[in-house]
């Protein structure tokens, strides 16, 4: 029985691996075969490199500040709505990115939106709006990584703190920030990561524009668009290379760990 189990579990694993393999080795193998010359100019390539990291890096500290207060507030605190409110932020992360990328275009065509856009410049069909769509596909994810990071902080350190004198914020400051550093480190490059992949609400609110608001996922679009078979495997091959670098960082600093 116990082998019996053992094979069903590795064998699980196994296919699951297989299945992976066989998807990164397809495009290996497709992007040998092409021709080189076919390939989108470099110049192309690096912009939507550069634009890719450029939106993210804002959107995803934007929101990492956004949730630090908001999560560690979740997690020493109790109160009405909390149970609402606490699904109401997770949303994001469970919702379609092109439905929340329409609720923001459609955000931006009221007098709100309009008002916004009059204070800080246009967002639909611009790169602010690429910032804007990721920080709102994030910002979930990074509520719900750090309140993780908050609640294995042990609450004594916080109470011994006050008892020495440390104000609240002081408390906050020198002595939880601190210990979460490894938990904020891993939130913000989790996050990144997920902004520099995100299509869908980017797409729906920034527009798909070559070398304005061509992003890397924006750029493979394009390319399929195009019949551009070549470009597009050069761009997933960029992104999936971007993607394990970021996660095997996230485990060496959270030890092994995601």
């Amino acid at each position: 029985m116990n082998r019996t189990f053992d094979t069903l579990m590795w064998g699980a694993a196994a296919l699951l691996i297989f299945v992976f393999v066989s998807l990164f080795g397809s495009m290996l193998v497709e992007l040998a075969d092409t021709k080189a010359i076919s390939a989108p100019h470099f110049d192309r390539v690096w912009f939507a490199i550069k634009l890719s990291l450029l939106t993210a890096t804002i959107s995803s500290v934007i929101a990492i500040l956004a949730s630090v207060p908001v999560a560690y507030l979740f997690s020493r605190h109790s109160f009405i709505g909390k149970a609402f409110i606490d699904t109401l932020l997770d949303l994001p992360i469970v919702l379609s990115p092109i439905a929340l990328g329409a609720m923001l275009l459609i955000f931006f065509n009221t007098a709100i939106g309009k008002q916004i856009e009059q204070i800080f410049g246009s967002v639909v069909f611009e790169v602010k709006g690429i910032i804007v769509a990721q920080f709102f596909v994030i910002v979930g994810l990074s509520i719900r990584l750090l309140k993780n990071t908050f609640d294995g902080i042990d609450t004594e350190y916080e109470i011994l703190a006050r008892t020495l004198g440390y104000s609240k914020m002081q408390t906050f400051l020198r002595v939880v920030i601190p210990m979460a550093s490894r938990g904020l480190i891993g939130s913000f490059l989790l996050v990144w990561g997920r902004a520099i992949g995100e299509f869908g609400a980017t797409v729906t609110l920034a527009g798909a524009t070559t070398m304005k608001t061509e992003t890397i996922p924006v750029a493979i679009y394009l390319s399929f668009e195009s019949a551009d078979v070549t470009g597009a495997l050069i761009y997933i091959t960029i992104l999936v290379t971007m993607s394990l670098a970021i996660l095997l960082f996230v485990r060496s600093v959270n030890g092994g760990r995601l």
